[in-house]
């Protein structure tokens, strides 16, 4: 549900699980071995006091700092710090990208848009002068979890395999 209009959502396929399941292990391990906070996957998360935008990411890393105690049981009552959506077949990149940018315009940090058709991530966040950066990486380049997940990397490829 985006501010308040209902959005249907067809339940992914295989490709989309097992990319999901094999990212969001790097990314909680990474979590749980540093003690960052919280990852999840398929979690509704929505703004403080706006019950009219919920928001459902592939996958998700919130911290400790931001992360309610004790962890909800339903939706959670604030955005995640980092929100990663992989390209279904049915996606498009546009529509990602608007996703992208209403994620980010409600506080997520940085968003990670995965595009199993040609073995890529796109990285975004918001400029200090409140535009929207945009960083690609191929099967080669090794992705970055900048300040939001400090000293985390993997190389690109690991996710597609």
């Amino acid at each position: 549900m985006i501010n308040g209009d209902l959005i249907e959502i067809v339940p992914p396929g295989g490709e989309h699980g097992e990319l999901s399941l094999n990212f969001g292990s790097y990314i909680r391990a990474y979590v749980r071995e540093h003690d960052l906070g919280r990852a999840t996957v398929k979690t509704g998360y929505h703004p403080p006091g706006d019950r009219q935008t919920l928001l459902s990411p592939d996958i998700a890393f919130i911290s400790h700092a931001r992360a309610p105690d004790p962890f909800p049981k339903r939706y959670v009552p604030i955005l995640p710090d980092l929100a990663v959506e992989i390209l279904s077949p049915r996606d498009t990149l546009t529509k990602a990208r608007e996703k992208a940018e209403i994620y980010l315009s409600k506080g997520v940090k940085l968003v990670w848009i995965v595009q199993p058709d040609i073995l890529s991530v796109e990285a975004r966040r918001l400029t200090e002068a409140g535009g929207f950066q945009l960083d690609s990486y191929g099967p080669d380049a090794v992705l970055s979890g900048l300040d939001v997940l400090p000293g985390f990397t993997l190389e690109a490829r690991l996710i597609f395999e």
